[in-house]
């Protein structure tokens, strides 16, 4: 007998056992199983986010939802899976969750390691204050402006408003408790983050001022076996984009 027979099985059986890694999910898989499985947010309203109710709400909960109703026929043939920022493209790439929708912006480092659909929705860099005098870019030399520390909102104001002085803070709780000090004038974060914060503290507004674009796209996994589930949910989001729906659900959103 071949010394080596024995090893070869073991190791064959561990590797039926224990696969070496996860593969995403195709489109045949999708509908074989009937529920479309979608990374979100549940804490950026909103894009997603938990009302009254502990229901996810949101921009970005009524794209999964559609989707769902595209690709299975159902909106409610859906699993919402909320994760953490650092885990959204991971997640696609382990196939741990069909595609998400999680407030991932489209950028030239992130597309080599995973698809992205047309944009959903332009995001931007913004401010916020409760200050009435500050109108303009103008107003805003000199002026103290919380931004979150090593987030990339810091390179952004400092393009745009050089003059600006930045103030880094660990957390959104760390930005209000400073503005309501009068230790800052204001606080720099994406637009749609923003939207949700002027909601939930109405004596805060957004400055007019747009100082970039990021757009939001569908995040999918790489590959020509996902081709088709890339092709459902593009011709999906270009189409939706023509009717006029993404406009009126960002409206109606307050984005």
């Amino acid at each position: 007998m071949n010394p080596l027979k024995p090893i070869v099985l073991a190791l064959a059986l561990i590797i039926l056992c224990y696969p070496l890694g996860s593969k995403a999910a195709e489109l045949e898989t999708v509908i074989s199983r009937g529920k479309l499985i979608v990374g979100v947010k549940d804490n950026s309203p909103p894009l997603g986010f938990y009302d009254q109710e502990k229901r996810l709400q949101g921009l970005e909960i009524d794209i999964a939802r559609r989707l769902a109703r595209e690709i299975l026929g159902n909106p409610e043939a859906i699993v919402l899976q909320p994760m953490d920022n650092q885990d959204r493209l991971q997640a696609v790439m382990d196939g741990r969750v069909d595609i998400a929708i999680a407030r991932v912006t489209i950028n030239p480092a992130r597309s080599r390691l995973v698809d992205f659909s047309p944009f959903y929705y332009l995001d931007g860099t913004g401010i916020i204050s409760k200050n009435p005098a500050l109108k303009s870019r103008l107003d805003l030399r000199g002026k103290a402006i919380a931004v979150l520390d090593h987030s990339s909102t810091i390179g952004v104001m400092r393009s745009y408003l050089p003059s600006v002085q930045l103030v880094p803070v660990d957390s959104y709780e760390e930005a209000l408790y400073l503005m309501e000090l009068g230790r800052v004038d204001g606080f720099a974060a994406d637009n749609s983050l923003l939207t949700g914060w002027v909601r939930e503290y109405p004596q805060y507004r957004r400055l007019p001022l747009y100082l970039d674009s990021q757009p939001l796209g569908v995040v999918m996994p790489k590959g020509l076996q996902y081709d088709s589930l890339r092709r459902k949910v593009n011709l999906a989001i270009e189409s939706w984009r023509r009717e006029g729906w993404l406009q009126e659900r960002a409206s109606f959103w307050g984005l």
